[in-house]
């Protein structure tokens, strides 16, 4: 058994089809909100996929009022990730205290195994979870599915502006979304931009071409609606249904360009959208960094758009 593709420390291709990830620290679900203001529940959304899910509620045991949901998936280029990692549990555990909000914590099926579009449908599939859940789960009796909001880091930020277009298509009615709230969103095109054309990116272009190659549907290339944002097939009035959208960009993040391209597009279509830039912070920062500053501000910055719509 041979490699037949490498990033070194992100992922290895064998020539068998077997994947070997690389192994992050994670954290175990809790119940037990006493040193942190949150609870946490991992949950089944589809057993059959699988897709799971981990739910965070914050601890407001005098409060029955209803609370807006963030619905967050993971980075990791499509191929890597998971809700599990300490980054993203801390991150948003932190976050349902801060925007006193639940969230959802989605875990997709992962490429090269699962192409996409398979991470749209294991996300959409949340939403519909979600829908069907709210009167039977008691984690989410508090759930407002009137305020439901999308959300992710690079790959995962790809995803809440994909989900927002089937939610869109589809018509999908039991659950309002309210804003999209893309962190560093990847996405690409076959024609280079100015930074990828750049002798100093040439390692960044080099794993990016990597992981669209291992991710994207066989015989597509970058042209493929999932990575260009520009291709998306939606008429002029469902543009004109899609939800707010704040584009949070860091200053030294190899995707800010695209990230900023990605927000004078939707202003073009005529979509409320904002850009909010992290200066002196890299790609992910709050992931590597949950308890940091710029992580808190983040934080911030994304609980007073929620609770502005």
């Amino acid at each position: 058994m041979s490699m037949v593709a490498e990033e070194p420390g992100v992922i290895q291709i064998f020539s068998d089809g077997s994947v070997k990830r690389p192994e992050r620290e994670t954290s175990p679900a809790s119940e037990d909100s006493s040193s942190t203001g949150y609870k946490s529940k991992d949950v089944i959304i589809d057993s059959t996929k699988p897709i799971s899910g981990r739910i965070f509620v914050p601890d407001t045991p005098a409060s029955s009022s209803l609370l807006p949901v963030l619905v967050y998936f993971h980075g990791g280029g499509f191929c890597i990730g998971t809700a599990t990692w300490l980054g993203y549990h801390t991150f948003l555990g932190d976050f349902a205290v801060a925007a006193q909000s639940i969230v959802l914590s989605v875990d997709y099926r992962l490429a090269p195994e699962h192409r996409l579009p398979t991470a749209y449908d294991d996300c959409y599939c949340s939403l519909e979870w979600l829908s069907k859940q709210v009167s039977s789960e008691p984690w989410l009796q508090r759930a407002d599915l009137s305020r439901v909001f999308l959300s992710g880091d690079s790959a995962g930020g790809n995803i809440a502006h994909n989900i927002a277009i089937r939610a869109i298509q589809k018509g999908c009615d039991e659950v309002k979304i309210k804003g999209v709230l893309p962190i560093h969103p990847y996405f690409g095109s076959e024609e280079r931009i100015d930074k990828e054309k750049a002798s100093e990116s040439a390692k960044d272009v080099g794993l990016t071409d990597l992981i669209w190659k291992l991710s994207l549907p066989e015989g597509s290339n970058r042209d493929y609606f999932g990575c260009n944002f520009e291709k998306a097939e939606l008429s002029r009035d469902e543009w004109g249904r899609f939800p707010a959208v704040v584009v949070y960009v860091a200053s030294l993040d190899f995707c800010k360009e695209r990230g900023v391209m990605y927000a004078g597009f939707l202003e073009k279509k005529g979509v409320d959208v904002k850009l909010v830039e992290a200066e002196g912070e890299q790609h992910v920062y709050h992931v590597f960094h949950p308890k940091s500053e710029a992580t808190r501000l983040l934080q911030k910055q994304m609980s007073e758009f929620i609770h502005s719509l």
